[in-house]
């Protein structure tokens, strides 16, 4: 199998898995972006209630939180740095109480490793 082939298998194989369903972290989520300018890896985390159906909530109004809402949140933490690991270390050291589920705790390091790259070969970084 040369590597074109796999790169393939491997982008099927990931969008399946993204769209199996999830329970989500009861901790909160994390929002990932690049400041290109400042070449720095930005990581919001914001608190959130999961509902009897398994949806994240807002906290403070018990709604759900849709995707493509242009509402405003405030982040309960912020966390800046220049890699991946650098990153991942500051927020499970200095503040490991954001996450409580093992899947959402490998899932930020492979979304962390993958803005490090963006970030490092001049690519837009969307958060899976």
């Amino acid at each position: 199998m040369n590597y074109e082939n796999l790169e393939e298998k491997i982008k099927k194989i990931d969008l399946q898995l993204s769209d199996r369903n999830i329970n989500l972290d009861p901790k909160g989520y994390f929002i990932i972006k690049i400041d290109a300018n400042k070449k720095n890896i930005i990581v919001e985390h914001y608190l959130n209630k999961i509902d009897s159906d398994g949806y994240a909530v807002d906290p403070s109004t018990n709604e759900p939180i849709k995707c493509n809402s242009n509402s405003k949140r405030k982040y309960s933490s912020i966390f800046s740095g220049k890699s991946a690991k650098e990153l991942g270390i500051m927020i499970i050291e200095k503040r490991n109480d954001l996450i409580s589920k093992f899947d959402h705790a490998l899932y930020l390091g492979r979304e962390l490793q993958k803005a490090e790259y963006c970030m490092l070969n001049q690519k837009n970084y969307i958060q899976d």
